[in-house]
C-alpha cells in the first residue's frame, strides 16, 4: 500500500516565509533549485534538526562577542570577525542599535588598506601612508611605530612618524600623529625599509588633583605614580607619560579646576592658553 502524504497549511507572513526559505536553504531543504519548506518541516519533525531558543543570551555574552568582532577588526582578521558578526545576527536579543551596527559592518567591511595596515603593525613592517586633512590638503607620512585606537568615538591611527611638518603639539611629541582612519587614503599604503620603533615619543607630565576628585581619581595604565598628599584639603599627585598633549589637555579641561598642569612648562602653558582662549569667547575679564 503505497503511504500517503497529509498537507498542512502554514499560515504565515511573507517575511516568516521568506526566513523559512532561507533556513530550508542553508540546511539544503530544496526541491530543484528552490527552498523547500516541507522538507524543512519534515526533518524537525523527524529530529534530523534540532529546534533550540534564540533569545537566551545573556546581555555579557553579546558584549563580549561585540567586542571580539571588534578586536579581530583591529587585528586585520576579517574573516573571523565577519563570521562572529553572522553569529551575533542570527540571534533575537540585539538591540536595535546594535544590529543595525552589525548589518553595516557585514554589508560593509573595511576596506583593504586598513586590512593592510594592521598586517603591518602585527608584523611590525614600516610602512608610508597619504592622509588627506581636515582642510583637504594630502600629506604623506613615513610610519615606524603605530596602533589604532578610539578617540572620542573615533578610529585613529596613533603613529610615530619622520615628517613633523604641521605637527602643533610640544616640541617632544611633534613626530607623533593622530590620523583619522577614514581620512587615511585607499592608494597611499605600501611598505617601506628601515626599523620599526617600540612606542610612540612619550613625554612625562606631572599633574595636582583636587578635592573629591582626588579619592575619585582612578589611576591609567600610564601613570607611572599615583598618590595621595597629606594636608587638607586632599590633594594627589600623579604623573603619567602621555603621547599627544592635544588629547591629553582635552582630557584635562573635562575637571578644570580640580586639576593642575604642574610640569613640563610647554603643556602647562598650552592648558594655561586654552582656558584664557574659554574666557575671552565668554568676554569674562582676567
Amino acid at each position: 500500500m503505497d503511504k500517503k502524504s497529509r498537507a498542512i497549511n502554514l499560515s504565515v507572513s511573507e517575511t516568516d516565509k521568506a526566513q523559512l526559505e532561507k533556513i530550508a536553504l542553508e540546511f539544503g531543504m530544496k526541491w530543484g533549485n528552490r527552498p523547500n519548506i516541507s522538507k524543512l518541516v519534515e526533518a524537525i519533525a523527524r529530529r534530523q534538526l534540532v529546534i533550540a531558543p534564540n533569545n537566551d543570551w545573556t546581555e555579557a555574552l553579546i558584549t563580549a562577542l561585540k567586542q571580539a568582532v571588534d578586536a579581530l577588526t583591529d587585528a586585520g582578521k576579517i574573516e573571523e570577525a565577519l563570521v562572529v558578526a553572522d553569529l551575533l545576527l542570527q540571534r533575537s536579543e540585539l538591540s536595535l542599535p546594535l544590529r543595525a551596527e552589525v548589518e553595516r559592518f557585514l554589508g560593509n567591511p573595511p576596506p583593504a588598506w586598513r586590512i593592510e595596515i594592521n598586517r603591518y603593525i602585527h608584523r611590525q613592517q614600516p610602512f608610508q601612508l597619504s592622509y588627506q586633512d581636515a582642510t583637504g590638503k594630502l600629506w604623506s607620512y613615513t610610519v615606524r611605530h603605530a596602533k589604532v585606537v578610539p578617540h572620542e568615538e573615533r578610529q585613529y591611527l596613533d603613529c610615530w612618524c619622520e615628517e613633523t611638518e604641521g605637527n602643533q603639539d610640544v616640541e617632544q611629541l611633534q613626530h607623533n600623529w593622530s590620523l583619522r582612519l577614514d581620512r587615511i587614503s585607499e592608494a597611499g599604503v605600501f611598505p617601506v625599509t628601515g626599523k620599526w620603533r617600540s612606542n610612540l615619543a612619550e613625554l612625562p607630565v606631572e599633574m595636582h588633583i583636587f578635592g573629591r576628585l582626588a579619592f575619585a581619581y582612578k589611576t591609567r595604565n600610564e601613570d607611572t605614580q599615583s598618590e595621595l598628599l597629606p594636608g587638607s584639603p586632599p590633594l594627589r599627585r600623579v604623573v603619567r607619560r602621555i603621547s599627544s598633549s592635544y588629547w591629553f589637555i582635552r582630557e584635562v579641561l573635562r575637571d578644570v579646576p580640580d586639576i593642575v598642569i604642574v610640569s613640563p612648562e610647554n603643556v602647562r602653558e598650552k592648558l594655561k592658553q586654552k582656558i584664557i582662549s574659554l574666557y575671552e569667547r565668554y568676554a569674562v575679564e582676567i
